[in-house]
């Protein structure tokens, strides 16, 4: 069975990486030309194969927007480029069409596109949640944290990831502090948690105030904005990021050394996957990403495509935990795996992890002692 999976970028640098002859022009004009442009077939990926030797082909069908534009222009609008993306994967034999980025978001989460559309659809938002958990989970073991004694901070909690990302968590740590806009939709969230977790919560309406409570933090927003200060960051923090665009800036790399970023949604597909540009051939279509890595969104359509769900999976504002479950337990099945620890394009090894709690412990001596 094949997949399609629709993208976009996300920032200048990713409509470098999707189209180089965008290079050098200004990030306005990228912009009005994107939103001219119609959908198109923008890699062919294969060699996706499971361990015992089913494999699966697929499509990226690009529908160039940026994120701005698919929040700012009317939605039929973006509902329509997104559905000619689509139908440009169900032409070329997808039987299941992943949402990437914000058109899994943009109006009511997939669900409106789900019905227009003429093959099965996910968000790919299970698998995130997943993957965004385990990251999480993985950095905070590497910075040496008692999970049982630590806050988790969730940015963007009452979303779909961050809400499930929420109830994940809490057999793990001591406390959740939500974080969103909404305080009525936080209260509400917190009282229907109350009834099924057992960490102390407590909600936040403030980024900034919110971050400085917690040695974990993950973000799962929306926002076209960097959110996080690092001023605000704890000494040995550890930061997951969900979102893309990016919550974090490089400047947290370069003003807080002690604090571990990681990006929570890559995944390490099986087989020998090739993704190669439909526009021309035998050249390598740059995800930005080490080789043989996908987003968990991405790799969440090829799980569903190997094992021939041909059903709508992932959908909406509210995310079912037992599918969370079921994906991740499919994923490993296929031998998918969370990728290697990464932040600002690049790999972080043992020895960045070995220098970034060296650093910490030097910033809590040097606090002790002043």
């Amino acid at each position: 069975m094949k997949f399609g999976f629709v993208i976009h970028p996300t920032s200048i640098e990713d409509v470098v990486r999707y189209e180089p002859g965008a290079a050098g022009k200004g990030p306005r004009l990228v912009e009005k030309i994107m939103e001219w442009m119609p959908a198109y077939a923008a890699a062919h990926v294969t060699g996706v194969r499971a361990p015992d030797g089913r494999t699966t082909e697929g499509w990226f069908v690009a529908a160039p927007f940026m994120p701005d534009s698919m929040l700012a222009l009317p939605r039929e609008t973006v509902y329509k480029k997104i559905l000619d993306a689509i139908e440009i994967a169900a032409g070329l034999g997808a039987e299941i069409v992943g949402l990437g980025a914000f058109t899994g978001v943009v109006g009511d989460a997939g669900i409106t596109l789900a019905e227009r559309s003429p093959i099965p659809v996910t968000t790919g938002n299970s698998l995130t949640i997943a993957a965004g958990v385990a990251s999480l989970l993985r950095g905070a073991h590497e910075m040496e944290l008692a999970l049982e004694d630590e806050t988790a901070v969730v940015i963007g909690a009452t979303g779909s990831i961050g809400s499930a990302c929420v109830e994940l968590l809490a057999p793990h740590v001591r406390r959740i502090v939500l974080v969103a806009r909404n305080r009525t939709r936080l209260e509400r969230l917190a009282a229907s948690l109350r009834e099924r977790v057992s960490c102390e919560l407590s909600i936040e309406t403030d980024v900034r105030g919110a971050v400085p409570l917690g040695k974990l933090v993950l973000t799962a927003t929306t926002s076209t904005q960097e959110l996080i200060d690092p001023a605000d960051l704890q000494t040995g923090a550890v930061v997951c990021e969900l979102s893309l665009p990016h919550d974090v800036g490089r400047r947290v790399a370069l003003e807080r050394p002690d604090v571990l970023v990681t990006e929570g949604g890559n995944i390490r597909v099986p087989g020998p996957p090739r993704f190669e540009r439909v526009r021309e051939p035998g050249r390598a279509f740059d995800l930005g990403l080490p080789e043989h890595t996908a987003l968990a969104c991405m790799s969440e359509t090829m799980i569903l495509a190997l094992e021939e769900r041909r059903d709508h999976y992932t959908l909406g504002r509210g995310i079912d935990l037992g599918k969370v479950r079921e994906i991740d337990a499919l994923a490993q099945k296929n031998g998918f795996e969370l990728a290697g620890m990464r932040a600002f394009d690049a790999a972080i090894t043992a020895e960045r992890v070995a220098q970034i709690r060296a650093a910490a412990r030097a910033r809590r001596m040097s606090a002790v002692l002043a």
